[in-house]
Order: structure tokens, then sequence, then C-alpha cells
């Protein structure tokens, strides 16, 4: 009777899928999280770049 139960519980267990969608949106956010450090060096450089030119054109 024990065993029985032992086995529904598992079969239970790997037909869920309520922790799907938490997997997805734990995926998402990996991918936002590479596209990031992917992109930050480059959008860095362009923000710097913006600034000093802001800088050279302001009156001393």
């Amino acid at each position: 009777m024990r065993l029985a139960k032992i086995i529904q519980s598992i079969r239970g267990f790997f037909k869920s899928t309520d922790g799907a969608s938490g997997i997805e949106y734990a995926l998402v956010a990996c991918m936002v999280a590479v596209a990031l450090v992917a992109f930050v060096p480059t959008i860095s450089e362009g923000v710097t770049s913006i600034f000093t030119t802001i800088e050279g054109a302001l009156p001393e």
C-alpha cells in the first residue's frame, strides 16, 4: 500500500507542469542577461561619446 502511494507520487511529479512557466521565465531572464552583457560595452562607448561631445560644446 505504501509503495503504491510512493509510485503514484512519483508519476504525479513527472506529469506535473506547474514549474514549467517558472523555468521558462528563468530562461528568458538568462537570455536577457546575456544580451545585456554582449551590448553593454557598445552602449557604454556610445554614451561616453555623447557626453564627451556635449562637454566639448559647453562654454567654459
